[in-house]
């Protein structure tokens, strides 16, 4: 299927839930809000037309200007954006699904924002999901066990956050 083929499956089912489309985009892709993701991917991967049986990878994205000067000209809202890339084998198309999210979960810095785990879906998504709560900042409910991957578990922060500031030391060992 080509990629405006897929977008049209996914508003046939789903019609408005499916917030935004871009077909012209280097990996075309479709946006749906949190409350719909699960819905949106099990049936990704259960309908017989588009079978995507893979989950590549998930990945986050910080869109956020911390210079408050620098903030009117990029033309977007702070947010973070949770990308999954997916993979038919059986089909031979790929596509990616995009959530946009609240830096913070109800505006309170620190207070980390949520989307359903697709865990349940795609069982390799235990370690993606894993990687982007422990870099990126997301909290995945449902998760069977949503612990950090990469950094310690006593480390503070999400590195890849914006506006996460490198600790000049960790447990005695200077940084910069």
């Amino acid at each position: 299927m080509t990629s405006a083929e897929i977008i049209a499956r996914l508003e046939e089912k789903f019609g408005d839930r499916i917030r935004e489309k871009n077909t012209d985009a280097i990996d075309p892709y479709v946006v749906v809000d949190p409350i719909d993701l699960v819905d949106v991917c099990r049936f990704m991967k259960e309908d017989e037309q588009l079978s995507f049986e893979m989950l590549n990878c998930i990945t986050s994205v910080d869109y956020f200007e911390p210079d408050p000067k620098k903030a009117p000209k990029a033309g977007f809202e702070p947010h973070l954006e949770v990308v999954y890339h997916l993979s038919s084998l059986s089909k031979n198309h790929r596509f990616v699904l995009k959530v946009m999210l609240p830096r913070w979960k109800a505006d309170q810095p620190g207070e980390l924002p949520e989307l359903p785990s697709v865990h349940s879906i795609w069982p390799g998504a235990d370690w993606h999901e894993r990687e982007v709560y422990d870099l990126g900042g997301v909290w995945f409910t449902d998760h069977p066990n949503l612990t950090r991957i990469l950094l310690s578990e006593d480390w503070v922060g999400h590195p890849l956050r914006k506006d996460y500031e490198f600790p000049l030391e960790y447990h005695g060992i200077r940084g910069r």
